[in-house]
Parts: structure tokens; C-alpha cells; sequence
């Protein structure tokens, strides 16, 4: 059974197939947390709660119930009664007091997982998941929390989610309302976080925690470039293969806290949620808050395996798209390649060029729109430009399907531009604070996503577009973040809902799309990679990584990015050099093959390139259509970083029968007078043997993973290389 509960020990245990948690409860109803590790086979170990030492529980130490408060490790602590630590609830009454203390009072175990009203959430199958609700009251408040954690056995993934219900009389503000909480104890602690910015998401940073708090977060109304909805405490022999590793992972598209916080008695609570700042929600009687899902996952084989389990989690638990296991399209995006200066002509030129490489579709990003030449106009005025697409859109899209290519199309639903027809008839419908000036971003501002009729005029905008003519994909795009933090929608006591408002409004308008068009293939996007978070898998399959296409600049964004997150859910293209973001100048093949770790795409003007390059097209075609189920299935290692060694990146995608492995090495720089370099491969049968398909050379899987494999000298900075094993008869 994946959880248990012991009456008579008070413990709950939940297990997956090689992790246990445990949870424990104190004579007064206190919910502790005892225990997150490697698998055990019994439930015990009650003394973990240290409650027969000082300061001892409430019941036998009355008169330091603080102290008890400020030590004992909860499983959700709350604010205002004597625990100094980070809360994760903190509720206001209508006397303005701040206080909250929840006790256990019972508790269901079911098979299967509910989902969460207006919010993405993992799912499963009554055969694929448990869900454990434990139900916890504050009488004074008459507050009903309940705690839920959802066990996906094969994954090794717990999810957690909060759900607060106001049983009483009483106005009550919700002031901050956390997912998800861990105590445990330090064991020299570093902490993984995800930093970076526009054109630079992802990078990997790692660090000592400290006494004190540590954390990342957003307070932009997305996830955002700068730092990710994730973190990770890792001892300090920790690799890709050894150590131990506590992961969190926010399913939510928004603002968000994720802090690891060291205490006076060498303990750490760890905890992630939507963050505080800007946030209050008004909580009337009998009504209720719920809280986005936190994502739980642990290894005790190091980063890697815990990379594989989220990979394997969102893949089957998250993603829904009738795409995440069918090959995607190989498009090509006309944005580098023309940016606004583009028309009907043009477009189709591109589309005969593409067709002839064996590209799959076309994709019309920004500027078809009305009368959008430059970012500086027509955000909401989602007519065609005419001007620029002469025979409409239902003819061109009609014209490109009949040279054999799909289509697709760019969207901006969130945002509204000053100069636009829209704005002129609803300047009320812009996020903004009466008698300021707003604030611009690329000159352009926000929908009031909180406002339903903002959110009906937003879809049937889009949707009317997408009725009017057979287009397979959308990449849905959102250029800047939220400032003026006004509604004209909401009241002056709702004010501070409207962040927590406006993410929900983005999560109806994606819901209506894939329902009403199911077989769309959505690709969401946020400037690049700002909103690249499992709340958006929920919605799409694929998320574009990075508006830096650059092979090189990719290799730390793309590693970032797959430490959680399938390959297959990475929008990655080949672009046109030298590179528009950073001006440098690689090899095709290297662009190919960094790309391909990817969704695989084009981004170039496909019909002003040399005839060499189209040639290698055609090739990189064809090694996407060899690998895609490969890469988009297998299980990724990843073998080394250029980021930690300064020459040289390798990884590799190995099927789940382990019978067919991809190396993928990328020399960045070359070194003078230098040997061969020797990988050590991973995951691969010993008792098998794997033919180089390149070479036919046959080598043991026990000498390959063991002993390694020889990379041979390459000549240049830049240079990649693939290299496919199969498994085979040794005397074949």
C-alpha cells in the first residue's frame, strides 16, 4: 500500500517504490513531520519528534509552549502563536489580530487524486496514485485546513497541496498561504536553485546554506527569468550519481517564495508557495482557498535520479497534450527571419524552401496583426493585417498546407498596447492604479485577467482566429511582467487577490483553448523562458526555453532546464549565425545537435542561407526523425558540464530497455597538445554488448560504463558529435 496509518503509533506512512514519509502525531494533535528518505519497511520511530525531551509538548510543559513551537519540526506551521521560523499560514481576524494553531482531527486514505478547482495539478489513475487528506481545525477561528499529499509510487514523487475553508462567522484575511513545508535536520546542506535572465534562464547555482533564511522568488506576477519555482537541499558529496537530494518543485505560473531557512538548533525548515508579497485574500464565511501543488521528490543516487523522476512524473502525471508521446512537427519561425518586415510573398517562399528540407510547418510569429509593424502598437487588436497578409488568413493558410506544410501562429492574449483600438474603447481593462501614470514594458501593458469579461473577450479574440481557418499550433507568448497593481474590477478589499487572480484567469484562458481545440499543438512562452514552470506543462507539452538560440549559450540553459524537465518539453531551434542575441558564430551541426535535446525547430530565413546549409537541413531532418522517440521517451544522464569543467559538455538519452543510448559531446573550446577524452557512459546493460553505430566497433556495456569511451581529438572551438550505441548479438 502506498500509505498507511498507524492508530495505535499515530503514524502516517507513505511509500513509494524506493522512498518513505513519514508523519506523526503528538497526544495534543500536533502534525509533525518525522521522517523523508530511503524506503523503510515498518512504521516506527515515534522518539524522531523529540517530544520526551525538552521542551516537551504543551500537555506536560505548559509554560513553554513557545519554545516547543520554535523547535518541534511541523508538517505545516502557522504564524502569530510562538513558532519563529518561517510560517506557512498566517490569518488575520476582523480585530486585526494575527494568530492561527491548527490541530489534527481526522483523516481519509483513497485511492486516485482529486484535482484542484482552477489550478494545474498532477493526475493519475487509481492504479497510479494514493491520496492522503489530513484535516486539521483552529477552534477559535473555526479554521478547516486540510493537508493532502498524493503518493506516486513509481515515480518516487509525493505531491502536496492546501486547501483552507472558513467554518465560521468571520471575515478572515489569508496574509500568506505556503504549499508545502519540510523540516529537517542539517546535514551541511548546499542548496540548488535555478538564477538567470533574459536570454540567460536556468543557469544552475549552488551554495553552502547559512544560518538565517536563503531563498529564491518572484513577486513579477510570473515565474520568471531570474530565478525558478525550485529548489533542492543536497549533501555535500552530492553528484549526478551519489548523495542525497531533497527536491521541491512549485506546479504554478505566478509568484512564488522558495526558501530553505538554517535555525538556532541546526534544523532547516524548507518551504514554497505563492509569495506573500502583494498577496491577502478575503476568506467570508463557508468559503475556501486552495493553494497551487508542490511537486516532492527524494534520491539517495544523486541528482540524477532525481532528474529522472520529475522527468517520468511530468511526463506521465502533468503533461496532458495528445502530443506528449507523439513526434512533434518540425517547424520553422519566421520571427529571425524577417521580424515585422514580412508579407504573404514571403512567408510562402519560405514555406516552398522548407518544404523542400522536409520541414513540417510553418509558423507566423508577431506582426500579422493589425497594424503591428513594430512592438510599439496592437496588442488586443487580433484582426489580420491586411496590408501584409493580402489574401487573408484562411487563403494563406490554405496555400501553405497545400505546398504540404502545417501552419501556425503567434498570440499575445495577456497584454493590450496604448496605441490600439482596443485600449481606446477599454482603457479599464488594463492593469494599471488610478491617477498614476502606468507603467510601460516594451510599450505595452497588462490585461485585467482578473475581470471574467476581460478573460471572455481575451479567448473569443483568439479563438474566433483560430475557427477561421485549419492551423495545428500556437505559441502563446507574454513579453513583461506585472507593476501598477490595479483593477478597475476588483474592490478596494480585493485589491491584493488580483495577482493570484490574474494567474488563474491565464489558467481559464488556456483551458477553454485545449478544450475547445484539443489537437492543438500549444507552445506557451514568456519573453523567452519566463514562465517556464510545470504549471504551464499542465496546459502544453512544450514551453520555448530561451529567445537565445545561440548552441553554445543553450548548453547552460538546456541543462538547467533538463534538470527537471523532460527533453521533450524544451522548445529548442537551429538559428541563423552569427547569432542575434550574442553575435557568435558556430557550426550548423552544432546547432543541430544542441537543438535536438529539444522539440527541434528552425529559426532562419531559410530561403538566404547557403545551399550547404539547406543540404544539412535535410540531414538534421533526418536525424531528428531517426532519435525523437528516443530523446523524447529515453532517460537522460548527464555525463558533464561545461560549466564546471570550462572545455566540454556531454549527456545522454538511454532507452528504458536500456538497448539503444545517444551521447551527445560538445567541445566548446578545443585544448592544444591533449589526449583523447574518456566518458564514462551510463545505465547500459553490463552483461550486454552496444555496436558504435558510426564506426561498428562492439563494446562490452560493462567496459563502456566502467572503463569509458574515447572521444577523439575534434579541431576547433564549437565542434559537436553524436554517438549512437545499439545493443547486439556480440557475434553477430
Amino acid at each position: 500500500m502506498g500509505i498507511q496509518f498507524s492508530k495505535s503509533k499515530k503514524i502516517f506512512k507513505l511509500d513509494t517504490l524506493h522512498t518513505t514519509y513519514m508523519i506523526g502525531l503528538t497526544t495534543e494533535g500536533y502534525v509533525g513531520h518525522m521522517y523523508y528518505g530511503t524506503r523503510l519497511q515498518n512504521i516506527g520511530g515515534e522518539y524522531l519528534l523529540r517530544t520526551e525531551e525538552a521542551p516537551f509538548t504543551p500537555s506536560k510543559n505548559k509554560r513553554e509552549k513557545s519554545s516547543f513551537l520554535d523547535f518541534f519540526p511541523m508538517e505545516y506551521p502557522t504564524g502569530g502563536i510562538g513558532d519563529y521560523r518561517e510560517s506557512c499560514l498566517n490569518v488575520r481576524n476582523e480585530d486585526g489580530c494575527l494568530g492561527c494553531e491548527i490541530h489534527y482531527v481526522t483523516h481519509s486514505i483513497q485511492k486516485g487524486k482529486p484535482s484542484l478547482k482552477g489550478l494545474p495539478a498532477s493526475f493519475g489513475s487509481d492504479e497510479d496514485v494514493m491520496t492522503l487528506d489530513i484535516t486539521c481545525i483552529d477552534n477559535i477561528l473555526q479554521l478547516k485546513v486540510i493537508l493532502s499529499y498524493s503518493v506516486f509510487e513509481k515515480q518516487d514523487i509525493i505531491t502536496r497541496s492546501i486547501q483552507v475553508i472558513n467554518q465560521g462567522k468571520e471575515n478572515l484575511k489569508l496574509e500568506k498561504v505556503y504549499s508545502s513545508c519540510l523540516d529537517l535536520d542539517n546535514q551541511n546542506f548546499e542548496m540548488i536553485t535555478l538564477h538567470g535572465s533574459w536570454a540567460r534562464e536556468r543557469h544552475i547555482q549552488r551554495g553552502k546554506i547559512r544560518y538565517g533564511k536563503q531563498m529564491v522568488s518572484s513577486a513579477r506576477g510570473e515565474s520568471g527569468h531570474q530565478e525558478h519555482p525550485f529548489i533542492a537541499l543536497v549533501t555535500p558529496e552530492t553528484t549526478q550519481d551519489y548523495g542525497e537530494v531533497y527536491g521541491m518543485h512549485f506546479v504554478y505560473s505566478g509568484n512564488f517564495i522558495a526558501q530553505a531557512e538554517l535555525t538556532q538548533f541546526d534544523s532547516v525548515r524548507m518551504v514554497m508557495g505563492i509569495h506573500q508579497e502583494e498577496f491577502c485574500w478575503n476568506l467570508t464565511p463557508k468559503s475556501s482557498f486552495q493553494a497551487p501543488e508542490v511537486v516532492l521528490v527524494y534520491s539517495n543516487e544523486g541528482l540524477g535520479k532525481m532528474t529522472r523522476s520529475l522527468h517520468d512524473f511530468y511526463r506521465e502525471h502533468m503533461i496532458r497534450s495528445p502530443y506528449k508521446h507523439k513526434k512533434r512537427p518540425i517547424l520553422i519561425n519566421n520571427w529571425e527571419a524577417t521580424y515585422f518586415d514580412f508579407n504573404t510573398e514571403k512567408l510562402l517562399a519560405i514555406a516552398k524552401e522548407a518544404k523542400k528540407a522536409g520541414i513540417e510547418m510553418l509558423v507566423m510569429d508577431d506582426g500579422w496583426f493589425g497594424k503591428r509593424n513594430s512592438d510599439n502598437s496592437s496588442l488586443g487588436d487580433w484582426f489580420v493585417n491586411e496590408e501584409k497578409i493580402t489574401s487573408g488568413l484562411k487563403s494563406l493558410v490554405e496555400q501553405v498546407n497545400e505546398i504540404g506544410l502545417e501552419f501556425g501562429i503567434w498570440f499575445e492574449p495577456e497584454m493590450i498596447s496604448p496605441d490600439s483600438n482596443l485600449y481606446k474603447s477599454h482603457p479599464e481593462w488594463a492593469i494599471q492604479i488610478p491617477g498614476r501614470e502606468a507603467t510601460q514594458s516594451r510599450e505595452q501593458y497588462v490585461l485585467d485577467l482578473s475581470n471574467p469579461v476581460v478573460v471572455n473577450y481575451t479567448y473569443e479574440s483568439v479563438a474566433k482566429i483560430l475557427r477561421s481557418a485549419p492551423i495545428s499550433y500556437v505559441k502563446w507568448d507574454m513579453n513583461r511582467q506585472l507593476s501598477d497593481l490595479g483593477s478597475a474590477y476588483l474592490n478596494k478589499d480585493s485589491k491584493q487577490e488580483l495577482f493570484h487572480r490574474y494567474v488563474l484567469g491565464v489558467y481559464q484562458l488556456q483551458e477553454m483553448l485545449i478544450h475547445e481545440f484539443p489537437y492543438l499543438l500549444l507552445e506557451n512562452c514568456s519573453g523567452g523562458g519566463a514562465r517556464f514552470d510545470p504549471g504551464m506543462l499542465y496546459y502544453s507539452p512544450q514551453i520555448w526555453c530561451s529567445d537565445d538560440t545561440d548552441a553554445i549559450e543553450r548548453l547552460k540553459i538546456q541543462e538547467g532546464t533538463a534538470l527537471i524537465y523532460p527533453l521533450s518539453t524544451i522548445g529548442a531551434h537551429v538559428s541563423d549565425c552569427p547569432n542575434h542575441s550574442v553575435g557568435r558564430i558556430t557550426p550548423f551541426e552544432t546547432r543541430g545537435h544542441v537543438a535536438l535535446a529539444g522539440t527541434f525547430g528552425y529559426e532562419l530565413d531559410i530561403t538566404k542561407i547557403s545551399e550547404k546549409e539547406r543540404a544539412m537541413i535535410s540531414k538534421q531532418v533526418d536525424m531528428y526523425h531517426k532519435y525523437h522517440e528516443l530523446i523524447r521517451e529515453g532517460d537522460y544522464y548527464r555525463i558533464a558540464s561545461w560549466s564546471e569543467n570550462q572545455h566540454y559538455d556531454c549527456w545522454e538519452v538511454v532507452s528504458k530497455d536500456k538497448k539503444e543510448a545517444l551521447v551527445t559531446f560538445v567541445q566548446v573550446l578545443g585544448i592544444p597538445n591533449s589526449h583523447s577524452r574518456k566518458i564514462k557512459l551510463k545505465a547500459l546493460n553490463p552483461h550486454s554488448y552496444y555496436q558504435l553505430e558510426e564506426t561498428g566497433e562492439i563494446f562490452s556495456g560493462e567496459l563502456l560504463v566502467s572503463a569509458g569511451f574515447l572521444i577523439k581529438g575534434m579541431w576547433g572551438d564549437y565542434q559537436s558529435k553524436l554517438y549512437h550505441f545499439i545493443e547486439v548479438d556480440k557475434f553477430s
